[in-house]
């Protein structure tokens, strides 16, 4: 038993606890990733305030106040207010953007001022029914119709508002749709429209951060969104029927009917059921950077132990097959020298891109370790194979980052060839062996 101990075996064992060890700085790296990407969106919150943070826009909606009688179980008899909630028939969109970058401090958010006209129709039965089927009093002379606008601090100006084709202007609001967005109103008298159909047409400008998404709030909703942007990420609940995505920008276009939502033409506003539905049929599009530096960042920090096990390996390799001792100190620092890659790596590409910074930290370390390795292990030669393979392997981890569809495959190629390889050099040592005195001191060179 002592004779195993004192072998190759209690070696491989002391390496691998040095290289759970090194998970501590590898957590406290990723912990301050996740500090940055905090920060990142601390400033984007900032954009937003003089901005307009993500939108979310709605057509035109019919409010209409209302009185109910209700007659409890216990027989008593009472008078609940309500609000009508009716939508248009169809509504037709057209939205064009321009995009732009603001900052805060070293962060950046792509931002977007976008032109939109809104021309719809409501039809007298889809207001009438809901009228008839409620058995409660309208006040009709009291109805307005809401334009959903999710953070009005984008809404620059509103450029015309014709109603049946005559002009109208908005009035602010205190009332709130699906008890998240902000509405903008204007008064509509029912009991003068003598059953007929009420047309509306809108252009406004509305300006936000991030993203800009759609509420299908008809019973036919077509959109059309133009942007100069190369990068556009379709997000929500429906996806465009028609796009187009070049390196100029995007054209896409969404045709949405009643029967793929959750809601019906009209409800309660005392209904909450309804506001998830409202939510959950948002679509449209999101602004997405490609370069994301704090994703690839921790992404980057996944293979850590990785690394940091493999370079302890190929030390392991030279200490077995040259008849060298490394020690457990030594070991300590390569690990240091590997963790620092990571808070390097994180520092640089967020003033310089990620590309970049990765060349730069994966440079730095590799010549720290090689030029320690020269040294530790007492022969040049064994120095630059170990950061030739370092460098082989920090280029094979920014392959496996840029190719995000298949990371896996590849890294699982990866690891298989690498256990493959450590298989076949260690084949003839025989681990039950006592550590032989080194060939020659591992110490570092005195200048």
């Amino acid at each position: 038993m002592g004779h195993w101990l004192k072998g190759w075996t209690a070696k491989v064992l002391g390496v691998g606890l040095l290289a759970l060890l090194m998970l501590l700085p590898l957590w406290k790296v990723q912990s301050l990733v996740e500090e940055r990407q905090g920060m990142r969106r601390e400033a984007i919150d900032q954009i937003a305030q003089g901005w307009g943070g993500e939108q979310a826009l709605g057509g035109l909606v019919l409010a209409v106040p209302s009185r109910q009688v209700i007659t409890l179980p216990s027989g008593e008899v009472r008078e609940g207010a309500d609000t009508t909630y009716v939508l248009p028939d169809t509504v037709n969109a057209v939205v064009d953007m321009t995009v732009d970058k603001r900052r805060y401090g070293i962060y950046e958010a792509p931002v977007f001022a976008s032109t939109v006209q809104l021309q719809g129709r409501f039809m007298p039965e889809d207001i009438a029914q809901p009228r008839q089927a409620d058995g409660a009093v309208w006040a009709e002379e009291k109805a307005e119709l809401r334009l959903v606008v999710g953070d009005l601090r984008g809404l620059q100006e509103v450029t015309e508002l014709r109603i049946n084709g005559r002009p109208q202007r908005f009035a602010s609001s205190a009332a709130t749709f699906g008890g998240a967005s902000s509405t903008i109103v204007v008064p509509l008298d029912l009991a003068s429209l003598h059953d007929q159909p009420v047309d509306f047409s809108v252009k406004l400008r509305l300006a936000g951060t991030q993203s800009l998404q759609l509420l299908p709030l008809a019973r036919t909703t077509e959109v059309t969104m133009h942007a100069p942007w190369p990068d556009p990420s379709f997000i929500g609940a429906a996806l465009p029927i028609e796009r187009t995505v070049n390196p100029e920008g995007f054209s896409a276009r969404w045709h949405l009917l009643d029967l793929n939502r959750k809601f019906g033409q009209s409800w309660h506003a005392s209904d909450t059921r309804v506001e998830t539905a409202v939510h959950d049929a948002a679509f449209g599009v999101a602004l997405f950077q490609p370069v994301d530096v704090y994703q690839r960042n921790v992404r980057a920090g996944k293979y850590g132990l990785l690394f940091i096990t493999m370079t302890f390996v190929a030390f392991f390799l030279f200490e077995v097959l040259k008849r060298l001792r490394v020690h457990p100190v030594q070991y300590l620092l390569v690990g240091a020298a590997l963790t620092s890659f990571y808070v390097l790596l994180l520092a640089l590409s967020e003033q310089i891109g990620f590309g970049l910074a990765y060349a730069i930290a994966a440079a730095s370390v590799v010549s720290i370790i090689a030029g320690y390795a020269m040294a530790v292990l007492g022969a040049r030669r064994a120095g630059l194979l170990l950061g030739g393979a370092l460098a082989l392997v920090y280029a094979m981890l920014y392959v496996v980052l840029a190719a995000e569809a298949y990371a896996l495959l590849i890294g699982a190629i990866v690891l298989v060839l690498t256990v493959a390889l450590l298989m076949y050099l260690t084949r003839r040592i025989d681990w039950y062996a006592s550590m032989p005195a080194p060939a020659q001191p591992a110490i570092m060179e005195r200048s």
